[in-house]
């Protein structure tokens, strides 16, 4: 008898899992509800669409996301091999022209004889013999996470996540702006937009009065940390920006040959660069708020507006408590989770989510056990954080060093001890794809 995986959702992770059983020729079906049923911040029906930043962060050996981009290279991901075939100019950051990705795994996805890509809501989860995957991801529908709570028994947990606006480029005033990225001389692949203070100090007074669609004073539980919106930071005290989104560190006002007071960096969206994003402005302000606000930094005084920030509320389980090592939900042998729903916040994270599950259910159809990735890896420090009943009051989380195992011989120096970490990383991941090869789980 054929044996066919179910896949609930073709966002990362979704797409990056069918894409790695297809490779290992297991039939797939692969389901997803949009464009027919969309979410609040979707815009297509594509696979993989990106709804937040275009970045998919540091590539840089050294720091956790570079870690994690090896990572997701040795093992071969499909989904990291199309965003660095769609990369737009980002200094030391992976980012990606959105639509071109989405379209190229779309493309992948419907090319593959073994995926069959069905355009279907899901409101129930399978409880057969057949194995499923629920990758539905942080925008879960209302109907598919009822079904949820009662497989597992206890009420799903949610945050408030938020996006940032985009701006197109000839909408900008360039001479008000200058091209540069942080530490480097001449040109760089970022524009800034640099603050004075009285400038500055104006504009933090109008984002903190300005009118929110969600009216209420949001509590710390209820924010994703990476993803706090702009005037709520603001909130935390006038200077808080300034040491953190807006910082001019780094950065040299040509017009001044000093540094500014605060300044805002904006990334281009496509390798066209028509539109930018402003970087860590996630928002939760009306539109025509953001438009009057926003147009007040420097050299955004006429932006005109590919998107508006939006903010919309995340779904995800409490994993630790639901699933075992590799995701499987326990009491349900057959049932997986992968991607945002499981709390492993971020890009690549999905991605890797994806893989890393694809391969647990590839070794279950073939009656054996994934091994977990090491602790010293990047990915297996936060897997072990996702799924370790140890794990108390549960939060999404990206890769960081902060839940990576400690140096057996500590070093002081912070660039020399994340190098120490990224060549620990790299020795534990070598051992374990020499693993999966005598297993057969990659070639």
């Amino acid at each position: 008898m054929e044996t066919k995986v179910n896949i609930i959702g073709a966002g990362l992770a979704g797409s990056e899992a069918a894409l790695q059983l297809a490779m290992r020729g297991i039939p797939v079906r692969l389901f997803e509800m949009r464009p027919a049923i969309q979410t609040p911040v979707h815009q297509t029906g594509n696979c993989a669409e990106l709804v937040c930043s275009n970045s998919l962060k540091s590539t840089k050996p050294e720091s956790a996301a570079g870690m994690l981009k090896r990572e997701l290279a040795e093992l071969d991901s499909q989904l990291l091999n199309v965003a660095y075939e769609c990369a737009v100019a980002a200094g030391g950051a992976l980012a990606v022209d959105r639509e071109k990705f989405s379209a190229v795994v779309t493309q992948k996805i419907e090319g593959e004889p073994l995926i069959e890509l069905v355009r279907q809501e899901i409101d129930d989860i399978p409880t057969d013999s057949t194995c499923t995957i629920v990758a539905s991801g942080p925008l879960t529908s209302d109907a598919l996470s009822r079904s949820l709570r009662c497989f597992t028994g206890v009420d799903n947990f949610a945050f408030y996540d938020a996006a940032a606006p985009i701006v197109l480029a000839d909408s900008l005033n360039h001479e008000k702006l200058f091209r540069q990225s942080r530490y480097e001389e001449g040109e760089g692949d970022y524009l800034n937009a640099p603050f004075s203070k009285d400038e500055y100090e104006q504009f933090i007074a109008e984002l903190i009065s300005a009118e929110r669609v969600i009216a209420k004073e949001f509590e710390t539980k209820d924010l994703f940390q990476a993803c706090q919106p702009i005037e709520e930071i603001a909130r935390k005290g006038v200077d808080a920006p300034r040491f953190g989104t807006l910082k001019p560190v780094g950065l040299t006002d040509p017009r001044t040959g000093r540094r500014p007071w605060a300044a805002l960096q904006l990334r281009a969206e496509n390798e066209f660069k028509t539109g930018y994003n402003l970087v860590g402005f996630q928002t939760n302000l009306t539109f025509k708020e953001q438009k009057r606000v926003f147009r007040m930094i420097p050299g955004l005084e006429q932006a005109e507006f590919a998107r508006f920030g939006v903010m919309h509320k995340n779904t995800f389980l409490n994993a630790p408590q639901l699933v075992n090592e590799n995701f499987r939900f326990r009491g349900n042998e057959n049932v997986f989770v992968a991607g945002q729903l499981e709390g492993t916040e971020g890009y690549c994270e999905a991605i890797m989510s994806g893989l890393y599950v694809a391969l647990s259910v590839y070794m279950q159809i073939q009656e054996s056990e994934l091994p977990p990735l090491p602790l010293e890896t990047a990915t297996g420090s936060l897997f072990s954080y996702a799924t370790s009943k140890e794990t108390l009051d549960y939060q999404p989380m990206h890769v960081n060093f902060g839940i990576i195992p400690p140096l057996e011989k500590p070093i002081r120096n912070k660039k020399e001890r994340y190098a120490a970490y990224a060549e620990r990383g790299a020795a534990a991941l070598e051992r374990y794809l020499d693993d999966l090869r005598s297993r057969s789980v990659i070639g």
